[in-house]
Parts: structure tokens; sequence; C-alpha cells
């Protein structure tokens, strides 16, 4: 393995490590309640160290979700040919309910529950939670050709996968299991987001031609 590949999977561990003893703390004992220091003192490193891997007391908890800023933008570009934008979305989503994908809201893992209860009720946390919608809407519009129509049919798919997991996360909140509501989920899904092609025809690429439907 080389010198780079090596310090690479090091920074990683850290990465990956800090965060973890991080969201722990902060799931028993509030974010607020818990301190960078503490952080720092319980993954045994200082604090200019921490802050090297985290500017912000919120990065330790938005590392998690991180790689699904992407997320959308990844499966569009990597779509089969002849399947559609919203096709595509719509289909990883749903995969993503069948093997219980935290980011869809359909898992009942405590531990999961835990996390986002912590996350949604920090609001630094939901203040920031808003620029990384923006981020994962700016890197969908730029696969989608860049530009207005782009933007507007960006923020539109990251809004429904939004609003989607928002209300599976709710009824695993409120004590029901995910293998009871995953029909619910999944019909919810098929619903909205076939709504959603139809209106989204307008965007060249975005959805099959409304002519060969």
């Amino acid at each position: 393995m080389s010198e780079i590949g090596l310090r690479e999977r090091k920074k990683r561990r850290m990465y990956e490590t800090v965060s973890e003893i991080a969201v722990r703390l902060f799931v028993e004992k509030g974010f607020d309640a818990v301190s960078v220091a503490e952080v720092a003192a319980a993954a045994e490193i200082s604090k200019p160290t921490l802050f090297r891997y985290f500017p912000a007391k919120e990065d330790l908890v938005l590392y998690r979700i991180a790689d699904h800023e992407t997320e959308s933008a990844r499966v569009v570009a990597g779509r089969a040919e002849g399947e559609s934008v919203v096709g595509a979305v719509r289909a990883h989503f749903l995969a993503g309910l069948a093997r219980r994908d935290p980011v869809t809201g359909l898992n009942d893992d405590p531990r999961v529950l835990a996390f986002y209860r912590m996350l949604y009720g920090a609001p630094s946390l939901v203040a920031r939670l808003y620029g990384h919608l923006e981020r994962a809407e700016a890197a969908l519009a730029e696969v989608l050709g860049g530009g207005l129509d782009a933007r507007v049919a960006a923020a539109q798919i990251v809004a429904v996968r939004r609003v989607l997991a928002e209300e599976n996360w709710r009824r695993m909140e409120r004590g029901e299991r995910a293998d009871e509501v995953e029909g619910d989920a999944v019909a919810a899904a098929e619903r909205v987001f076939g709504r959603l092609e139809e209106g989204l025809g307008w965007l060249p690429g975005a959805s099959v031609a409304t002519e060969d439907r």
C-alpha cells in the first residue's frame, strides 16, 4: 500500500472514530449539553486536532450523513440508458426502503431513532441541514445540465425524498414498526414520485418523454 493510501485510511479512521464518539455522547447527554472539549477528551485528542478534522461542532454529527449529499446526483448520473431521472431516483429510494436504509426514515432500530431524535432536536443541527439539502440540490442540478430549470427540478426531487423520509421517521418515532409501515411507505413513494415524473416532463432529460408514455 502506498504512503498516500495509508495516510488517507488513517485520516478516514480518525473522522469515523471521533464522529462515532461524539454522536454517542450527544445521544446520551444531548447535543447542547456536550462540549467540544468533552468530545476531544473522550477521543483522546486535543481540541486543535479535533478542529482540524471538524471545523464546527455540528460537523461531528453531519459527517454521518455527508455522503448522502451527492447521492441523488450519483444515482441520476449512473442511471441505465433509457431510464428516466425520476425513475432512477424512485428505484433507488424503493431499494433503500427494502434494506431499511436509515436515510429513508424506515428504520426502527433504537440507535437510529436516537440519532435522528438528537439531530432534529438541536436547532443548530437543523439549521445546518438546510445547507446539506442545498448542496444536494446543487449537485443534482449540475448533473441535470445546470440552469434555472435544472435547479427547480433538483429542488423538487430532493424535497420529495426528504418529505417521504420524514413521514416514515415520524411513524417510527410514534412507535410503529418498520415491517408494518413498509407497505404504506412503498405506496407513498410510488404515488408521489409518479406524480413528480409527470410534472417534470417539461425538463429535457429529466423524465421519459410524455409522448412515449
